[in-house]
């Protein structure tokens, strides 16, 4: 399975990359920004996607918005510092499958990547 990390912090991408493998991923990409992740996301073809929200030169949902444009079946879960609701209500909108508030337990990252594949699966 390959995993798309979008996240302007080098250090929560490692932490997030140890997470996912300790859980058994191995093939995982990283971008800085989300236009890095646009860059990266044809040629990578990801299967599920972790992105965070406030990032330079394009934030996380302005990068949903361009996936789902195109892909509308690609998991994509937010993975940010935006805990209000009605940030959460806007990046569902945006097409966002699930959400991880920082900072997160690796058992909460894993228990939400579990949630959003296996209604994907479903």
């Amino acid at each position: 399975m390959k995993i798309l990390l979008v996240d302007d912090s080098k250090t929560m991408r490692s932490i997030q990359k140890s997470v996912l493998t300790q859980l058994g991923y191995t093939e995982i990409e990283e971008a800085c920004d989300g236009q890095d992740a646009l860059s990266k996301v044809g040629a990578f073809e990801p299967d599920l996607m972790l992105v965070d929200w406030n990032m330079p030169n394009m934030d996380g949902i302005t990068f949903v918005k361009h996936v789902r444009q195109t892909d509308k079946n690609t998991p994509i879960i937010m993975v940010t510092t935006e805990s209000e609701k009605s940030r959460v209500i806007e990046a569902i909108k945006a097409g966002v499958n699930n959400y991880v508030v920082k900072p997160f337990t690796p058992e909460s990252l894993s228990q939400r990547i579990t949630e959003t594949l296996t209604k994907k699966a479903a």
